[in-house]
Order: C-alpha cells, then structure tokens, then sequence
C-alpha cells in the first residue's frame, strides 16, 4: 500500500485543478460533408473506435445490429431508424470524443441533397470542415456543393478525406488525380491550399495511425491534422462585440444593487476597465467587473459566457451590445445578404419573416432577390426571381430596426443571421451578410 494521503477529488483545489486543464484543452469543432455513401458516419465511427470514445455496451450494441460481414461503425452517428433502415444520414448527428492533446465536437452532416440545409446547420459553428469523396466515383456534385457551402461559412480549414482507397487498390494516380481536381475547384472558391488525405474508414487506414497500405503518401494521418491544425487563432480578437442576452438583477440581500448583462462574447477581449459603448444609445461608460460561473474572471474572450457589470446606471436590454468606443458595427435597417433558403414554400419579393441576429429578433421584408447561385460553375443566375429548397442567392431585405452587423468575412459571429416564418416560427433560411 502507498503511504500517500487520499486526494480528495471534490476539493476546491481538485475542482480547480480539474477547471484549469479543461481551459488548457483546445476544443476544434468539426463538420463532416460530402455526398451520399462517401462513408461520412463510418469514418466518424472510426475516430471515436479507434481514440477509445466507444464504450463496450456501445461497440456489442452495434455489432448486435450491424447486418454485413463487418462491424458497421457508421451505427455509432446513425441514430435515427430511418437512417439506420436506409444506410443513410439525416439529421445531423454530434459526436464528442478527446485525445490527449485536443476536444473534439464532431457534427456528422447529411450528404443528400433535400438535407443540404442540415449540413449547413452543422458548417456553421464548425472551425474544420472535412469533405469525404469516394475513391471509386471522385468528386460529385453534392461534393463541390459541401466544398462551396463550406467556403461560403467561411470555415477557416478544410480537409478532403479520400476514401475507400482499399477499393481502388491504394492507386497513387486515382489519389493524386482527385486531390489536383479539388485543388483546382478549391482555388476558385479562395480557399488556401486544403490537405488531402488517402483513407480507408472501413479499415481504419490512415485515420488514426498512418497505414503501410500508401507508402506513397508521406502527410498525416487524419486525427493527426485534426489535432495538430491551429483553431485557437481563428477567433476576432480585435473587435468587441458583446451582444446581451439577459439583464441579472437579483434585487436580494445579498446582491441588493447588482444589475449585470449577461451573454457570449462573439468577438474582442473584455477586461475590468476597458472603456465600451452601448448600441443602440451610443452611449460610453467603462466595464466594472465582469463575473463568469465561478465567480469574477480578469479576462473574457470568446467564445466565453459571463456577466458584464459597468460603472454607470444605462438603459441596457437584451438585443442591445456592448462595443468597443471605435470600431464598432454598423447600425443599418437594409441587409444585402447571401441565403441559403430551407423551407418548401420558395423566397420570394415582398415576403414577410422575423430575422434573428444574435439577440435581437425583428421583423423585416425581402425586397429584392438579386441572383441565384449555381454551386457547380459558380455563376449567378440574375433571372431567378426566388430562392427555392436549398437554393443559395443574394438577398436585400429592409427590416423594422437596425441591426448591429458585421461582414460575414470580417466577423462570422455578427455577420450572419437565421430567416423565421411568423406564422409557424419554423427555421427557413440562413444568412451571411457580404459586402455592399
């Protein structure tokens, strides 16, 4: 026996402890993409098998239900019974599995096209995006259309997971012919040099650990880009941005006189002191303090949740936001927009829906539909008229009261907004503001 006292794990410097190495952690959010059987759950199943993120009960559950020759892991994210029923994905299903080294949150998107809405809901939050293409077919069309989505997020890192390499006899030339074909796509949408990697999700080759299968190949194995790729740097830094989402007033003994703002930092660094400006008012007072879950924190930074206290007594409500004195947003009523539109009943002119923009939530019409996106040549298509299923194109619309907002390109956080139908408060569109 060891002569070492107990740790107690519930003290607070076991919680403290515990607090600091989560904060140390890098957390990278992923979306998967690609077109249908590309293998996109399999290979997520694979990540979680083969890091250790799969409980026994979990692997017996699956291999109970697997009905080929092989353990199909693409059960792990495949939750529905009608995606189970047909192989297929299609809600999106989140995954969270660590390593050593990084968090993982995993969003496995649908590859078919009625539920290329989905896989922007999964794109949009994501720091990496990983576009699978099978080896046998090469890139098809609802690959480009993952790719482009994925570029019009503006998710800061792609990756191409070519896969079934093992069905292909891990050819070289079917490997190097795929990566220059996307490459090339790729340079149209602006998007830096993506990695591609050469994979079998059902073997596991080159997933976790590098496989013998390609000795051609001399790149990382997928997990060891995911963990390696710098996420931390991606975030606005520079631009305060605090939008309020609720106003704390206790109004108890203990807290006779506290009146706090609480939300997410989007974007900036908050700190004790730091001079800011309350939109819509306009008007500057300096931070007080600002509290997080544990108590006062030095430092907020995003995509933290905390409460902000200023010095003075201002009229603060949720929707309003905290800025930096300089360089704030711009306060405007018109919204030029690209929209990825996800409803039966198409956009058209003069329709009426309920924008919501971080915690403000207006009414507004669409005034125009300037042109419609075709995702395969990229060419606008300026006779449309109305954004169908699906469907991506620029929009203006004019709402009832300004709206704090950023370019998308400039500030993913306040550059992008959600289209809700009044009547039913259904989710119909997605919006990213562009330049004037």
């Amino acid at each position: 026996m060891s002569d070492l006292p107990a740790v107690d794990v519930h003290s607070a410097a076991a919680e403290q402890a515990a607090e600091i190495a989560t904060a140390r952690r890098d957390i990278a959010r992923i979306a998967t993409a690609g077109s249908v059987d590309d293998g996109k759950s399999t290979l997520i199943g694979r990540l979680l098998f083969d890091s250790k993120a799969v409980f026994e009960d979990q692997y017996a559950a699956i291999e109970r239900a697997s009905r080929g020759d092989y353990v199909d892991l693409a059960l792990l994210t495949d939750g529905l019974r009608a995606e189970r029923e047909q192989g297929i994905t299609i809600d999106v299903a989140y995954r969270y599995f660590s390593t050593p080294r990084r968090t993982f949150v995993l969003a496995d998107t649908p590859g078919h096209v009625q539920y290329t809405r989905n896989m922007v809901t999964g794109a949009s939050t994501a720091d990496l995006a990983i576009v699978l293409v099978d080896a046998r077919k090469g890139i098809l069309e609802q690959s480009r259309r993952h790719a482009y989505l994925a570029a019009l997020l503006r998710v800061p890192h792609l990756v191409v997971a070519v896969n079934k390499m093992d069905l292909v006899d891990w050819s070289q030339e079917v490997f190097e012919a795929i990566r220059d074909e996307f490459r090339a796509f790729a340079a149209r949408l602006h998007v830096p040099d993506p990695t591609v990697v050469p994979v079998s999700a059902l073997r596991g080759d080159n997933v976790v650990t590098r496989s013998d299968a390609a000795p051609w190949y001399d790149g990382p194995s997928l997990l060891e880009h995911l963990e390696s790729v710098e996420v931390a740097g991606d975030a606005n830094l520079t631009d305060v941005r605090f939008p309020v989402q609720y106003v704390i007033r206790p109004q108890s003994d203990a807290f006779h006189d506290y009146r706090g703002y609480a939300g997410t930092v989007a974007s900036g660094v908050l700190r004790p002191g730091d001079a800011v400006a309350v939109l819509p008012s306009g008007r500057t007072t300096t931070i007080a303090g600002i509290d997080g879950p544990r108590g006062p924190v030095d430092v907020a930074v995003p995509p933290m949740s905390v409460t902000v206290r200023l010095d003075d007594d201002l009229d603060v409500s949720r929707g309003d936001m905290l800025c930096g004195p300089d360089g704030g947003p711009e306060a405007t009523q018109d919204l030029d927009a690209l929209v990825c539109w996800m409803a039966e009943e198409p956009l058209r002119p003069r329709q009426r829906l309920a924008v919501k923009h971080t915690t403000r939530s207006v009414r507004a019409m669409v005034k125009e539909v300037v042109h419609r996106l075709d995702v395969n040549t990229l060419d606008h298509e300026e006779e449309a008229g109305e954004l169908g299923l699906n469907d991506i194109g620029r929009v203006r619309l004019r709402t009832t009261q300004p709206l704090f907002v950023d370019d998308y390109t400039h500030n993913r956080a306040t550059g992008r907004f959600i289209l809700v139908d009044e009547a039913t408060n259904a989710t119909v569109g997605a919006g990213m503001l562009v330049p004037h």
